[in-house]
């Protein structure tokens, strides 16, 4: 009978330092080169062919289904080229559900004593009031060359004070006139406190921008000039109603605010002047129509909206997907999805997610509130952080309300990544992902938010797993070479250690078995 614990010590001590120079050395050596293959076939493919390798032959084997992925793409393609037009890379849009300045705005600033608005953003809302609000024949008229400087007025105080010297001098006048209607709309927007006085604020600018429009739309084909100022009363008037809508939905009156946002949709498509498709009041009457549960009606606005040749939103994708979502959501399980594969529906769903996600993929950190909301900002950049904070910020209530959605969201966002050709601005469903982003948006968004950048793919983990072991590797190799008495003593005890379990082992089968079976097998 052989001992196994001399027969060790007798192994052990037969090894020179070299060998274990040799040892390490190949073993650094083979991890390296396995590295090397790793990194190359990520950069080339996005994916480590390892894990490829074990996904795509060892667990079909076991019987897993990847339920994060749908396996059908061919109704993309089309939507693809269709999608893959030039379009301005970084351009800024007006945000559809902006806060009001003076009542929420403001407010915030009072109690954290943080400004939620960057002076860049501020500026953007100055260049589109004097856009919406002025014409160049303003400075006719006294009242309404206050109001035009006053929208060029950087001091909040000096534009407030301005609106009600223009108020003062119509009063003086007795008569009626647009700049009178602006006036009542920066005091509503910055002097109001409360969503009530802005309300009240709006409908006073309401009654003198209706007669404004009434009078421009007689005299709009005299002349250039009464046809500019014709389109900026159009501009103050949709102004003035989606405001008031919003405060209608804002005070709970949520029907009230449906009925004035569908009339201002169709007065916008009535219309053809360009600026007025800038206010996206579709995008309004969705979010109102979700807080109403009026999913039909919601199916129908998107039905309208969300078409191939006009440009998409966060809004119009990820409503999109809470509605495919919400007819599989509350009986969705990945255990039950992974044995039996997707349902047409649920496909359907996770198409829906995934088209989403890739549109804009900031948004299911907020919408799973892994990441802080903030107050969203007066501008937004479609597919930035600052759309994501805008949609979330009003929608996250809906997607709370559907049951399962959240977690349907969960389960399946995170494998858009794995579908996107790479590297990741290539693009699938939407042309490519801007890289301008994140610089446009830490203009938009203030300095106490984290900006949230896209998202790029994690190094797989046998990456990670194979730079460490070449890298650990490397330092052994190289300890051993500078110290090889040392490092033979500390691999001995390692070694020792390591098969000490198994002499124990041994040791107690030795004890209980007869000594001549053990040494039959022993001798085989």
């Amino acid at each position: 009978m052989f001992g196994t614990e001399s027969s060790l010590s007798m192994f052990l001590n037969t090894l020179t330092p070299k060998f274990y120079v040799a040892l390490t050395g190949t073993s650094s050596l083979i991890s390296g080169l396995i590295l090397i293959f790793e990194w190359w076939y990520f950069r080339k493919y996005g994916t480590s062919f390892i894990e490829q390798v074990s996904v795509s032959h060892l667990r079909p084997l076991l019987g897993g289904v990847d339920s994060s992925s749908p396996t059908n793409s061919n109704t993309s393609n089309g939507e693809a080229d269709s999608n893959r037009q030039s379009v301005s890379e970084c351009k800024v849009w007006r945000n559809p559900l902006n806060l009001f300045r003076g009542a929420e705005y403001n407010r915030y600033t009072w109690v954290t004593g943080r400004e939620p608005l960057t002076y860049y953003d501020m500026n953007l809302s100055a260049q589109d009031h004097q856009t919406f609000f002025t014409c160049d024949s303003d400075h006719l008229r006294p009242a309404d060359a206050i109001m035009q400087k006053a929208w060029r007025e950087r001091n909040p105080q000096a534009r407030i004070s301005a609106a009600h010297e223009a108020l003062e001098l119509e009063d003086l006048s007795l008569s009626s006139s647009c700049s009178c209607a602006t006036a009542y709309i920066l005091l509503a927007e910055e002097e109001a406190t409360t969503i009530m006085e802005a309300e009240r604020l709006f409908k006073q600018a309401l009654k003198a921008g209706e007669g404004c429009y009434r009078r421009s739309q007689q005299l709009q084909h005299h002349g250039t000039q009464y046809e500019a100022q014709h389109r900026r009363d159009t501009n103050v008037l949709v102004y003035i109603k989606r405001r008031l809508a919003m405060c209608s939905r804002k005070l709970g009156r949520t029907r009230e605010a449906v009925k004035m946002m569908r009339d201002l949709c169709v007065f916008q498509l009535m219309k053809e002047f360009p600026l007025l498709s800038m206010f996206n009041i579709h995008e309004n009457l969705l979010e109102s129509l979700l807080e109403l549960q009026n999913y039909a009606d919601v199916q129908a606005v998107l039905a309208k909206y969300d078409d191939i040749s006009l440009p998409k939103s966060a809004t119009i994708c990820y409503t999109a997907a809470l509605l495919k979502a919400r007819a599989v959501s509350d009986k969705f399980s990945p255990e039950a999805a992974s044995r039996r594969g997707l349902s047409t529906a649920e496909m359907n769903a996770v198409e829906a997610i995934h088209r989403a996600v890739e549109f804009n993929p900031h948004v299911p950190k907020y919408l799973l509130e892994m990441k802080s909301l903030i107050l969203p900002p007066e501008h937004i950049l479609k597919r930035g952080d600052s759309e994501a904070i805008a949609y979330a910020f009003f929608h996250l209530q809906h997607w709370k309300r559907v049951e399962g959605a959240l977690n349907l969201l969960h389960c399946t966002w995170e494998g858009t990544f794995r579908m996107i050709p790479y590297p990741l601005e290539k693009g699938h469903l939407f042309y490519p992902y801007p890289i301008c982003t994140e610089t446009a948006d830490r203009e938009l968004l203030p300095m106490f938010h984290e900006v949230s950048v896209y998202p790029k793919k994690e190094l797989p983990f046998f990456i990670l797993f194979t730079a460490g072991l070449c890298s650990f590797t490397a330092m052994l190799a190289l300890l051993t070479h500078q110290f090889p008495e040392l490092m033979g003593v500390f691999a001995k005890a390692f070694l020792s250690t390591l098969f000490a379990p198994l002499n124990f082992i041994m040791e107690k089968v030795e004890s209980i078995l007869p000594s001549s079976l053990w040494h039959q097998l022993t001798r085989i």
